[in-house]
């Protein structure tokens, strides 16, 4: 189970709005299994059809990370006029099997569909999303710290 609070998941459906009429792409970030953090990336293919993260913007995404203390937990980008269901291209550079890979679909822009999944060795399989509020997060979040 992919779990992400709605905080994010509005930010990454705005960025790929936003990003139009090329893909939106960046890195999720969190702790415990939860999503807690998006980084937006720069789409260097400048693309419709194609994205990939601009190199120092990744470095440093990494960087800070490390420096909160969290980890990679996936890797978003958005389809313009497709499903959200992995390509091709997006299986072939599915270089994080540990990594959920979420897909926001905006072929219908007033309701974006947003779908993750595991790829592994060319092997796709959908993963559920579960959304949750971001103030339980933080409370759970420091809640936990504060015990540790």
């Amino acid at each position: 189970m992919f779990i992400l609070n709605r905080e994010c998941l509005e930010e990454m459906i705005q960025h790929a709005k936003d990003e139009l009429p090329n893909e939106g792409c960046g890195i999720l970030a969190g702790k415990d299994g939860k999503v807690l953090k998006v980084y937006k990336m720069t789409n260097t293919d400048k693309s419709p059809s194609t994205f990939f993260m601009e190199p120092q913007e990744q470095f440093e995404a990494m960087k800070d990370m490390r420096r909160l203390g969290m980890e990679m937990m996936g890797i978003y980008h958005s389809h313009v006029a497709s499903p959200a269901y992995p390509s091709p291209r997006d299986v072939k550079l599915a270089f994080y099997p540990d990594v959920c890979y979420v897909i926001i679909s905006l072929n219908d822009k007033e309701n974006p569909q947003v779908r993750t999944f595991r790829i592994q060795e060319e092997n796709i399989s959908e993963e559920e999303i579960k959304f949750v509020c971001l103030r339980l997060f933080i409370f759970h979040f420091n809640f936990r710290h504060f015990l540790a």
